[in-house]
């Protein structure tokens, strides 16, 4: 009786018992609705094969992905002060802090890194949408600014990757100040005849689409990102219209001159080499052959 229940009996029960599957294995397409596999997801850089759909991609995933060789150095961001307005819907603004910055590690909606691309000296900062929809307070006004001195400091281009609904309405007017914030850093850029790269990533909308992720010398956007001030439902509701197919989208800016080339994410890399090779007139590194 002891050998069939203390060896036979476990035996069976692990050959039938049910496995738990974690939950993220598998992913499914918000394009074409394809369950996609996280390790050949990851492999394609968080693009659909069956469809191409660009999937929203985690700040360090994007930097890997921008830098050289994916080697950068994360820029020390200024703390900003949490839950400055004591803001209160149906949940504390600073219980909301609390479970984002659990998630992502202390950090908030935009992350700062610098290294090189194409050889080229360059700041990156990506925001990250999983953080309360990438929107836009303090926090990512400092990490902006701080992009932009680091540029002016190091000689090097800024390159921007907004991911973002707008504005965060739980540090009121203290987020609508970040507008012109980050537009007086990027002309800081500027004046010191440094370039500034914009690369819209989905969605770009609201207050970070009207102010710094406007203002690029050379704007580049993700294919199917969706680009805009407020909603097209908004839209449709002021105007009394049905909007054009495809309002709103990358594709659609680009036939309509607001912005100036639509880049597959595998392309990335290499197309800011070659802009910011032709902008500083300095020769590049083929980032795919050193990788």
């Amino acid at each position: 009786m002891n050998w069939l229940t203390n060896f036979v009996l476990p035996k069976i029960r692990a050959v039938v018992a049910k496995r738990e599957v974690p939950d993220n294995l598998w992913h499914k397409c918000p394009g074409c609705g394809q369950m996609l596999f996280h390790r050949e997801l990851e492999q394609a850089l968080h693009v659909c094969t069956s469809c191409g759909h660009h999937l929203r991609l985690p700040p360090a995933q994007r930097l890997s992905l921008l830098f050289d060789g994916g080697i950068y150095t994360e820029i020390a961001l200024p703390k900003a002060p949490a839950d400055p307005l004591k803001f209160r819907d149906r949940k504390r603004y600073s219980d909301r802090l609390k479970e984002a910055h659990a998630k992502s590690r202390g950090r908030d909606a935009a992350v700062a890194a610098e290294g090189t691309i194409g050889g080229i000296p360059a700041i990156v900062a990506a925001f990250d949408f999983e953080f309360l929809g990438g929107s836009m307070g303090v926090a990512v006004g400092e990490a902006i600014v701080a992009a932009a001195r680091r540029a002016v400091e190091r000689d090097a281009a800024l390159v921007i990757v907004p991911s973002s609904g707008g504005a965060r309405m739980q540090e009121g007017i203290l987020s609508l100040m970040q507008m012109p914030r980050t537009t007086l850093a990027v002309e800081m850029v500027k004046e010191h005849g440094l370039p500034y790269i914009v690369v819209l990533a989905d969605p770009t909308t609201g207050g970070v689409s009207a102010s710094f992720a406007m203002l690029g010398d050379v704007t580049l956007a993700e294919p199917g990102a969706v680009v805009g001030f407020a909603g097209a439902r908004v839209i449709e509701e002021t105007i009394h219209e049905k909007l054009p197919e495809g309002f709103q989208r990358a594709e659609y800016l680009l036939e309509h001159g607001m912005v100036d080339l639509v880049a597959h994410r595998k392309d990335l890399a290499a197309t800011l080499a070659r802009i910011l090779g032709l902008l500083t007139r300095r020769t590049t590194v083929d980032a795919a052959a050193e990788t």
